[in-house]
């Protein structure tokens, strides 16, 4: 909430992104009470949306207030009406956009609003955010893992209640939410799409493979389904990082679920003791560090992978423009490293590396290599 804050003094526009129940809603009402009569619109209500039928009129006659607009990927033509609104007036802290579809809208609004709005994307909970308190036991990182970062499934008074919300969630996005947005794909293809996906969890992505799984379906249409989950902010696709190391590098992006606990719930994986025996686990533990990593990364931060098809490999490569960083995640207690994990590193010349893994405390493996338990992220990151 800090980091909003601090925007919304300073530009006149600030676009949050997010997927579906993440708190996005929740934390634009908090910001609002604390503005004197801020406007708060849901334009998933046609009441609300009618308002906006004459936005060049309904924008100016509320200059003065705090105009929160929940949802604005369901009214895509706002951008264009937006832009010489704000140009007419450019105080700090006009607009609260909130959207859960990060593709169509970052796109929508960076042709608009360029240089006008600020962008925050809302991710599940992290760990950082669940133990702020520092060092972070065991058996509460794995519940976190277990059940995901969505407040709800977190928050479950049960594993039971958790997985049934996250079975409901998954239900609703495919047969409620994507309709809404226009998307015409039978809910059943995504579902067998997705779980695919969930099964694959960390894996190069081989669309024409993908395609004959799905009984026949082009590679180009299983790369629109791909993006059509990765804009919804449910699918990461995680790029090779191309060095230029004279080696042969694997060109395919690996594919992950965002959310662990979507990824359980996708295999039908209802409790952290189901999970610890399932094949999944190891990539399961992957995604879900990748994502605590991705969210502390600074901003303009390059991530990707590193492979080459000899076999030398790097979890995660992080680029920030002044360091390389490697990271290899490993689910273990006592985690071991390859030869491909220094050759790796050597290739590379990161400047650091880190083994990410469920440890108490962190430990030097070499010169400038350690073990971090996953609650040390955020400190062996730079600041942006």
């Amino acid at each position: 909430m800090a980091s909003l804050r601090e925007r919304l003094t300073f530009f006149p526009g600030v676009v949050i992104t997010g997927p579906r129940q993440v708190g996005k809603t929740t934390l634009a009402r908090a910001v609002a009470a604390e503005h004197e009569n801020a406007l708060f619109l849901d334009l998933e209500r046609a009441a609300d949306r009618a308002q906006l039928e004459r936005p060049e009129l309904f924008f100016p006659r509320h200059r003065e207030r705090l105009v929160v607009l929940d949802e604005v990927q369901h009214v895509p033509d706002l951008f264009s009406a937006l832009r010489p609104e704000i140009d007419a007036d450019r105080r700090p802290g006009r607009f609260l956009l909130l959207g859960s579809a990060s593709g169509p809208l970052m796109q929508q609004s960076a042709e608009s609003l360029a240089g006008r709005v600020s962008y925050l994307e809302l991710t599940p909970l992290l760990a950082s955010e669940v133990f702020p308190a520092g060092p972070t036991e065991l058996a509460g990182l794995q519940n976190l893992w277990s059940r995901g970062g969505f407040p709800m499934s977190h928050a479950a008074p049960s594993e039971a209640l958790s997985f049934t919300w996250r079975q409901d969630f998954i239900q609703t996005f495919l047969q409620r939410d994507l309709p809404q947005w226009g998307v015409t794909i039978p809910a059943e293809t995504l579902h067998r799409f997705w779980r695919m996906l969930a099964h694959l969890q960390g894996q190069l992505f081989n669309a024409s493979q993908l395609g004959l799984s799905l009984g026949g379906v082009a590679h180009t249409t299983v790369t629109r389904y791909l993006a059509l989950l990765s804009d919804a902010m449910m699918v990461r696709r995680l790029e090779p990082h191309l060095a230029n190391v004279g080696k042969r590098l694997v060109k395919s992006p690996k594919v992950y679920i965002r959310d662990s606990g979507l990824v359980h719930a996708l295999l039908n994986i209802a409790s952290i003791d189901d999970l610890q025996g399932h094949p999944i686990v190891g990539a399961s533990w992957e995604g879900f560090v990748l994502e605590q990593v991705r969210a502390h990364a600074p901003v303009g931060s390059e991530l990707g992978f590193y492979r080459t098809v000899a076999g030398s490999e790097l979890d995660l490569v992080v680029s920030t423009g002044k360091r390389l960083l490697g990271f290899e995640v490993k689910f273990s207690a006592s985690p071991t490293v390859t030869r491909g994990f220094w050759q790796s590193l050597e290739d590379l010349g990161v400047d650091k590396g880190y083994v990410i893994a469920p440890v108490e405390r962190r430990y030097p493996l070499a010169d400038n290599v350690e073990v971090i338990p996953p609650g040390d992220i955020p400190g062996v990151l730079p600041r942006g």
